[in-house]
């Protein structure tokens, strides 16, 4: 398993006295997830090995067994060494509130979800596939998505509370699922 950390969206906090890029002294390199990656992968490959390697016995005095337990606290110093670096690295990240709301408002796809649910529980037919028309290869603006709406055999009062959904203000069940966790 390889990880790999972009976050186009996120900046991170400059650090007082932290080397940046060598070749670029404007760039924050992202050297905490960078670190991590490395823990997690000597990590991943130390325990890949010993899940490969333990199960299997030879039947006779196989020594290698031991040799390879004793390095577990080697996978796992690895491990949380990664996580530290990885947690060190998230406390840096700021958001860019501006620009994610700026992204949000012109992702007017995300209330397809909303519209297949609606269309669903009042039994129109082939509500995916409809969408799916519509949405696909297409840009999704409010115009089309209301004229869209427009169109549906819906109650007036559906009709009116789709049209008042926005990207900002459609979060689904998510609140309800996150408070399950």
């Amino acid at each position: 398993m390889a990880f790999v950390f972009e976050l186009p969206e996120i900046g991170e906090g400059v650090v007082e006295g932290e080397v940046g890029s060598s070749t670029m002294p404007h760039k924050v390199n992202p050297i905490d997830f960078e670190n991590a990656e490395g823990n997690f992968g000597v990590a991943n490959a130390l325990l890949r090995h010993f899940s490969e390697k333990l199960p299997i016995s030879r039947w006779q005095r196989d020594l290698s067994d031991s040799t390879v337990m004793r390095n577990l606290g080697v996978a796992l110093g690895h491990t949380m060494v990664a996580l530290q670096s990885l947690a060190k690295g998230l406390a840096k990240l700021q958001a860019d509130p501006d620009k994610m709301a700026s992204d949000l408002a012109g992702a007017w796809e995300v209330l397809t979800e909303a519209l297949q649910t609606v269309m669903r529980s009042h039994g129109i037919p082939d509500a995916y596939e409809q969408l799916k028309a519509m949405a696909r290869g297409h840009e999704v603006t409010q115009a089309l998505l209301l004229a869209f709406i427009a169109k549906l055999p819906l109650p007036p009062d559906e009709k009116n509370r789709l049209g008042q959904l926005t990207p900002a203000n459609y979060t689904g069940y998510a609140a309800d699922l996150a408070r399950k966790i």
